[in-house]
């Protein structure tokens, strides 16, 4: 029996349910024909706003004026995201260049270069009980240094042809998406805050759901485009081998720095959680701003979809460790 209640631990469940949410899209994936009588997507859309008009809501003024002077962290992290993760990818360039598997390279590389995800950082350190206010800040921050960063190291290995349509879009659904709902948040913080304290257990869920959905969503159109079949085993073995390596490279690198320079524990998750994380709704839309051709969109965007969902289980299988591990250690 104690077993059984281990095992169906509340973080355990929401792990099993990530992992029904995979096996629910490859039975019954999410048809754009559906979306007549639920619009997924925008629900999701709806959900990530409502998740940042939440933490809005949550933010203390004084500590976000407070945070931005914690420039240490900013900028580990930020180098990380931009930085750490080409240069651990370009170490490989003098052997891969002329080989058969120089567009595998490459298309870690695209991964490298792209800003980290906002929401599922966002929510993750809150999980783990990490610096929530600078998680959102960097995980803001990165998709607008990413319009700038991500085509400009592509763009030593592909002849860009860029939309500036493209990357208006970008920067509109970042300020849509995320900093118009926290500034909104912030503005009626001290009408609701109150509230999102009484209730903030169910909020915690809300959390939850949205990544459910957003794993859902995503395998879905895996899926239905059969970007996994499309590709040779082999390929796919050497792609999913090269990105949790990458991960895990990246993950622990910027856990040494944030260790060394003495940061709080809550700073070293912030750290470790955001400067690893990379954004498959920004690589969706680089596949087109950076004008890659259309018989390598699948080999481009596959490194992508593995590495979205490999951070999505084992850093919600972390976080929920952490979060125990930091209780322990506050009472």
């Amino acid at each position: 029996m104690k077993l059984i209640t281990k095992i169906f631990t509340k973080q355990n469940i929401f792990l099993f349910l990530l992992v029904a949410m995979v096996l629910l899209a490859k039975i019954f994936p999410f048809e754009q024909a559906y979306n007549q009588y639920f619009n997924l997507s925008g629900f999701i859309d709806w959900g990530i706003a409502g998740i940042f008009l939440l933490y809005g809501l949550k933010l203390n003024l004084k500590e976000v004026v407070k945070d931005v002077s914690n420039w240490k962290l900013h900028l580990l992290i930020q180098s990380g995201t931009f930085l750490l993760f080409p240069l651990l990818v370009l170490i490989f360039y003098p052997f891969i260049k002329d080989s058969e598997y120089y567009n595998i390279w490459l298309s870690v590389f695209f991964l490298a270069s792209l800003p980290s995800t906002v929401s599922s950082s966002v929510v993750m350190v809150s999980i783990a009980k990490g610096n929530v206010t600078s998680a959102i800040f960097n995980a803001s921050i990165s998709g607008l240094i990413g319009i700038i960063m991500t085509p400009l190291l592509m763009s030593f290995f592909l002849v860009s042809n860029a939309s500036s349509g493209n990357q208006t879009q970008i920067i509109e659904q970042l300020l849509i998406k995320v900093l118009l709902p926290i500034i909104l948040g912030v503005l009626l913080n001290p009408l609701l805050k109150k509230w999102v304290t009484k209730y903030s257990n169910i909020i915690a869920e809300f959390d939850r759901l949205i990544i459910l959905l957003i794993v859902y969503e995503s395998f879905s159109s895996a899926f239905i485009e059969n970007i996994f079949a499309s590709v040779p085993s082999l390929v796919f073995v050497i792609l999913a081998f090269s990105v949790v390596f990458l991960f895990f490279s990246v993950y622990y690198i910027l856990k040494f720095f944030a260790e060394r320079l003495n940061f709080k524990a809550k700073d070293v998750i912030t750290t470790t959680f955001c400067g690893s994380k990379k954004s498959l709704v920004h690589g969706s839309l680089f596949l087109l701003v950076l004008g890659i051709p259309d018989e390598q969109k699948v080999l481009f965007l596959l490194p992508v979809m593995v590495y979205h969902s490999f951070q999505l289980f084992y850093v919600s299988w972390l976080a929920n460790r952490i979060a125990k591990r930091m209780e322990l250690v506050e009472f």
